[in-house]
C-alpha cells in the first residue's frame, strides 16, 4: 500500500483534496452549526422568558385579587398553577417550582413543584440571584424529575407576593428537548452532506486527474522503454491541447535521440574498426623495426657514443610504441565487447610478488609488502589481475619521489582488496574524476617527464569491471595517492564488503 502510495500521483493528489476539502466543509460547518444553534436557543430563550414573565404577572394579579378572600381561593390559584400539563401546544416542557423566601415566618406553605419535578432543578446559587433581581432572569439548569429522568433546560425566576404568606420564588423551567433534538437533526444533516461532497470532490478529482495523468504516465512509461533501448516507442497523440504538444515534443525528441544515437554507434563502430585496423597493420612493420633495433643494440658497443646512445633510444622508443599499440588492441576489445575471461584459482599474494619482480626487480627496497601469512586463492583471470597490478606500480612507481611505495592485501570471508599506498604528488579533487579516463594526464610536463601511454588506468578500470570488483582512488596534492582494487573472492560473486578502506587511517 505504502509503495503504491509513493507511485500514484493521482491516489496522493486525491487523497490530498479529499482530506482538504473535510476539513474545510468541517469548518464552515461548525460555524454555519453554532450559528443555527444560537439562533434556535436565542428565539426559544425570548419565548421561554416572555411566557415566564407573562405567568409570573397574571399569577400575581391572581394573588392581588385574591387578597380579600379567604384562603381556599389562594390556595386553589396557587394549585392551578402548579398543576401543568406535561404537553401544553408551543409551551410542551415546560414546568413550574414555587419555594418561599428563606426566613419566611408564614404558618401557610405553598412550596411545590409540577409533574413531580425534583427541586433541585433549580441550583441555590441561582435562588440567591433570583431574590434580589428586580425582575425576571435566567439561566441553563438540568431538569430532573423524581423518577430519575433528566433533560436539558431554561429556568427563568421571579418573585411573587403571596397574600397572608409574603414572597415566594416562582421558577418556570422550560425543556429543550425538542430543540436539542432539532440540533441533531441538523447536524447529521450537516455532517452526512459534508461527507458526500468530500466524496463527491474525491471522485471528481480523481476521475480529471486520471485524464490528466494517463497520457504523463504514459509517457514515462515509454521513457522507460526508450531508456532501455527500444528507440521505437512513440506517444499516441489525440487533439491539439497542452499535453498533445507535449506528445508532439516527446516523440520529436525520441525520433532525434534515435538518429544521434545511430550516428554515435556508427561513430564508434568506425573508430573501433579504425584503432583495431591500425594496430594490427603497424605490427609488421613494428616486427621489422624491432629485428633492425636489436641488431643495432647489440653491436652499440662499436658505435660511436652518439650512434650507441641514438640505438638505446630506438629501442627504448619502439619498446613503448609496442606497449602503445597493446594497449590500443586491448581498448579496442572491450568496445568490441570481445573481451575473454580465463577464470583460474590462484594465489593473490603470488600474483602481487610477481608484478613487483615484473615492474621493479632492483633490490632498491622501495616498496613495502605487507600481506597475510600463507597462500589466499582466488578466482580470477591471473593475466588480466597481472595487468591491473603492474599499471597500479607503475603509477606509483612514476609519481613516489623518491618516497617508499605500501602494497596492502586484506581480506574477508567473501572478498579481497590490495591496496597500493604511495607518499608523492598525489593529486587534487578536480582530477580525481579524469583518473580513468583514456589518455588523460593531469598535465602536459607530467606525461612528458614520466611518459606512460595515459591507457593504464582505463584499461584497469575495464579489467576490474569483468571480474564484477571496484578500483578506487583517493589522493591529496602532497600527500601521495592510494588505489585499492576489491574482488569477490569466488567467480560470479559480487563485492559484500570493504576490507580496505580507500581513504588512509589519519586522512580523514
Amino acid at each position: 500500500m505504502f509503495q503504491r502510495w509513493r507511485r500514484s500521483l493521482v491516489l496522493r493528489v486525491t487523497f490530498t483534496i479529499v482530506a482538504l476539502s473535510m476539513i474545510i466543509i468541517w469548518l464552515i460547518g461548525s460555524a454555519l452549526f453554532n450559528q443555527i444553534s444560537a439562533g434556535i436557543f436565542k428565539e426559544k430563550l425570548n419565548i421561554s422568558v416572555a411566557d415566564a414573565t407573562s405567568t409570573a404577572r397574571s399569577t400575581q394579579l391572581q394573588l392581588s385579587i385574591a387578597q380579600y378572600q379567604d384562603r381556599a381561593t389562594v390556595k386553589m390559584i396557587i394549585n392551578e398553577i402548579l398543576a401543568v400539563p406535561s404537553v401544553s401546544g408551543s409551551t410542551a416542557g415546560r414546568e413550574i417550582a414555587l419555594f418561599p423566601f428563606p426566613g419566611n415566618s408564614s404558618s401557610v406553605n405553598y412550596r411545590g413543584t409540577s409533574n413531580l419535578m425534583s427541586a433541585t432543578s433549580v441550583t441555590e446559587e441561582f435562588r440567591a440571584k433570583t431574590r434580589v433581581s428586580k425582575g425576571a432572569i435566567w439561566e441553563r439548569t438540568d431538569l430532573k424529575y423524581l423518577g430519575g429522568k433528566v433533560e436539558k433546560a431554561i429556568v427563568v425566576g421571579n418573585v411573587l407576593q403571596i397574600p397572608n404568606a409574603g414572597k415566594y420564588e416562582l421558577y418556570v423551567l422550560f425543556s429543550l428537548t425538542q430543540q436539542n433534538a432539532t440540533l441533531t437533526l441538523i447536524g447529521q444533516a450537516l455532517w452526512l452532506t459534508g461527507l458526500i461532497l468530500s466524496l463527491l470532490l474525491g471522485l471528481i478529482s480523481w476521475l480529471v486527474l486520471r485524464q490528466l495523468i494517463a497520457p504523463i504516465r504514459d509517457a514515462a512509461r515509454i521513457a522507460e522503454e526508450v531508456t532501455a533501448g527500444d528507440l521505437d516507442q512513440r506517444m499516441d497523440i489525440r487533439g491539439e491541447d497542452e499535453i498533445a504538444r507535449l506528445g508532439y515534443a516527446f516523440n520529436e525528441m525520441a525520433v532525434t535521440l534515435k538518429q544521434q544515437i545511430s550516428r554515435l554507434e556508427n561513430l564508434s563502430r568506425l573508430q573501433q574498426r579504425f584503432v583495431s585496423d591500425v594496430t594490427h597493420e603497424l605490427r609488421t612493420p613494428l616486427t621489422t623495426m624491432r629485428m633492425a633495433s636489436q641488431v643495432l643494440y647489440s653491436a652499440k658497443e662499436n658505435f660511436e657514443p652518439a650512434v650507441a646512445r641514438s640505438a638505446e633510444l630506438l629501442a627504448s622508443q619502439i619498446d613503448r610504441f609496442e606497449a602503445l599499440l597493446n594497449d590500443l588492441l586491448e581498448v579496442s576489445r572491450f568496445d568490441a565487447e570481445a573481451a575473454v575471461m580465463e577464470i583460474k584459482a590462484v594465489d593473490i599474494v603470488a600474483l602481487v610478488r610477481e608484478a613487483i619482480d615484473y615492474v621493479h626487480p632492483s633490490q632498491e627496497r622501495i616498496i613495502n609488502l605487507n600481506v597475510p601469512s600463507g597462500e589466499i586463492l582466488i578466482d580470477v583471470d591471473p593475466r588480466r589481475i597481472q595487468r591491473i597490478l603492474r599499471n597500479l606500480l607503475t603509477n606509483a612507481i612514476d609519481h613516489r619521489e623518491e618516497k617508499s611505495i605500501d602494497i596492502t592485501i586484506a581480506q574477508t570471508e567473501s572478498d579481497l582488496a590490495i591496496g597500493v599506498r604511495d607518499y608523492g604528488i598525489g593529486f587534487n579533487n578536480k582530477d580525481r574524476s579524469s583518473l580513468f579516463e583514456r589518455f588523460w594526464r593531469a598535465d602536459p610536463s607530467r606525461a612528458r617527464v614520466r611518459g606512460g601511454t595515459g591507457l593504464g588506468l582505463s584499461i584497469a578500470l575495464e579489467d576490474t569491471k569483468l571480474h564484477q570488483g571496484k578500483l578506487e582512488a583517493w589522493g591529496l596534492p602532497g600527500k601521495g595517492a592510494h588505489f585499492v582494487l576489491t574482488l569477490p573472492k569466488f567467480a560470479g560473486g559480487t563485492i559484500s564488503s570493504t576490507p580496505i578502506q580507500v581513504i588512509p587511517r589519519g586522512e580523514f
